[in-house]
């Protein structure tokens, strides 16, 4: 399997206990996997063969600390949110990452609330999502080939088939997928979609098998859209609310319970904002 690189945010403060920082790289570092892993300009940076959903528990565990995932790849990187409709009030969520690297495209994802089993993973032509997955269109196919196998060639396959992931039975599908004929340029503003049942990879007597392997509707989807590489993202805090970049996981991006239980600094440089908006948009006597 390839390795990417993976810039880890973690809460140590603003005066971190070194003795937590090498704690938590000697524990990455004992981890089959994990070929490498520093502390660099705040951050642990760590290349790795495993799922960034993975390492992310790693580090939360051996540090006692909060920590999110800041940068992904060290070339052109990308990201979709999955999610069951339109928004995300569905039980079935996940996030997957890209990255193009010199042997392919690396998918990388964890995705809870699926039945347990297999399901199909596919790229999509669309990125309409204004009516849930209904509006995604077929696999993106270029080349105009029949459904199959990601490990068949380009003329027996589309673009977009992808295979399968198998959730456990918690729900839970964690992967990392390398794909030799996607390119992360080509699919940014796509959708990706994980289906109701497994994909038969385009083997089986069903009609149906060389279209989309049989392997029924779209139950999660997302757009996906540019994301930010190591260290190309230095975001800490949100300007707009005030949201910490570790408090943003599982939150929503805006609405109901995004700053639920925060912090009252956080509330502070909310009311700042929102009475610097106020005074700009007041009118000039």
């Amino acid at each position: 399997m390839i390795a990417t690189k993976l810039e880890i945010l973690v809460d140590f403060g603003p005066k971190p206990d070194m003795c937590c920082v090498e704690k938590t790289i000697n524990k990455l570092k004992s981890v089959d996997g994990v070929k490498q892993a520093c502390f660099k300009e705040g951050a642990i940076v760590v290349e790795t063969t495993l799922p960034s959903s993975q390492v992310l528990d790693l580090v939360t565990s051996a540090s006692g600390k909060r920590a999110v995932l800041q940068g992904f790849g060290d070339t052109q990187s990308a990201v979709a949110m999955i999610s069951s409709g339109s928004c995300c009030h569905g039980g079935l969520v996940g996030v997957i990452r890209f990255q193009q690297s010199p042997q392919g495209l690396i998918a990388d994802g964890t995705i809870d609330g699926l039945p347990c089993g297999s399901h199909g993973l596919h790229v999509h032509a669309s990125g309409d999502l204004s009516d849930g997955c209904k509006r995604i269109g077929e696999h993106y196919n270029p080349n105009n080939c029949c459904h199959g196998s990601p490990t068949d060639p380009p003329s027996s396959r589309h673009a977009g088939d992808l295979g399968n992931i198998v959730a456990d039975n918690t729900g839970r599908a964690t992967f990392k997928i390398c794909d030799e004929v996607l390119k992360v340029w080509d699919i940014i503003g796509r959708s990706i979609a994980v289906t109701e049942r497994p994909d038969d990879l385009g083997r089986g007597d069903n009609p149906q098998s060389k279209i989309d392997g049989n392997s029924g509707r779209p139950i999660g989807c997302g757009i996906i859209a540019r994301s930010a590489g190591v260290f190309e993202n230095p975001k800490r805090i949100c300007a707009c609310d005030g949201v910490v970049v570790w408090d943003e996981k599982g939150r929503p991006l805006a609405g109901k319970g995004r700053r639920e239980g925060l912090k009252p600094c956080c509330q502070n440089h909310k009311d700042k904002v929102e009475k610097e908006n106020l005074n700009k948009a007041s009118p000039k006597i």
